[in-house]
C-alpha cells in the first residue's frame, strides 16, 4: 500500500502555526518557572520549538511578531537571577522577634 503524504492548505497551516503560538505562549512560562525541582522544560527546549516554527517559512507579519516576542521573554528569563533553591536560609531568620511588654514608663 502506498502512502500519500497529506498537504495542508496554506491557511490550515497558518491556523496550526497560530495554535502552535498561542500554545507556547500560555505553558512557556509555568513550565520555566517549574516547580522546587526547577523548571519543568528548559529554555533551551522552548528556543528550539520557536525556531522550528520560524524555519517552516511563510509565517505573517503577526506571526513573527508572537514568536519574536516569546524569544525576547526567553532572553529577559535567561538574564533574570534564578532563585538558588537548594541553600536554605539561616534557621534564625525565620524566628519572629519576640514582643517587648511595654512599661508603665513608655509613652506611645
Amino acid at each position: 500500500m502506498e502512502r500519500t503524504p497529506i498537504t495542508q492548505t496554506g491557511s490550515s497551516q497558518a491556523a496550526l502555526i497560530d495554535q502552535d503560538i498561542a500554545h507556547i505562549g500560555r505553558v512557556m512560562r509555568p513550565s520555566l518557572h517549574g516547580d522546587l525541582g526547577g523548571p519543568i522544560l528548559p529554555t533551551a527546549y522552548w528556543r528550539k520549538r520557536l525556531h522550528q516554527l520560524l524555519d517552516t517559512g511563510n509565517l505573517s507579519h503577526a506571526q513573527l511578531c508572537g514568536v519574536d516576542s516569546l524569544l525576547l521573554q526567553l532572553d529577559q528569563f535567561e538574564a533574570a537571577p534564578q532563585p538558588v533553591l537548594d541553600e536554605l536560609p539561616p534557621a534564625d531568620a525565620a524566628l519572629p522577634q519576640p514582643l517587648q511588654a511595654a512599661t508603665s514608663d513608655d509613652h506611645f
